[in-house]
């Protein structure tokens, strides 16, 4: 069974913001994926080093980063380089438009492009 980890903003995060979250992994998992979503999955009440460890474990076990990026999120920050560091497949589903020069959102495209 394939696995997936969400890299996606939880601090902060609207209902509506959970709601399509929620949405894209009923999809993923009536497809039989295995999908770990941080604000179900990941225990939130624990502290910020815990939490980063969880995570980080379970991205390690993923097959593959499914990626919603808000330039805004210390966590999806986070989250993006220890899946960097580990060479993982991503696949961005939403990320702002970016134009010229260097920067996270161009690095997506560009990681997403080259580790297939």
């Amino acid at each position: 069974m394939k696995k997936v980890f969400i890299i996606c903003t939880v601090r902060g995060a609207t209902p509506e913001y959970k709601k399509e979250l929620e949405d894209y992994v009923d999809l993923l998992e009536a497809d039989g994926v295995d999908v770990h979503l941080p604000h179900r999955d990941t225990n939130q009440k624990a502290t910020g080093y815990e939490i980063c460890n969880q995570n980080a474990n379970a991205i390690s076990m993923a097959d593959e980063i499914h990626i919603f990026y808000n330039p805004d999120s210390q966590g999806t920050h986070f989250d993006m380089g220890v899946a960097f560091s580990l060479n993982k497949k991503i696949v961005v589903v939403k990320c702002p438009e970016y134009g010229e020069g260097k920067s996270f959102m161009r690095m997506l495209s560009e990681w997403q492009k080259e580790i297939t």
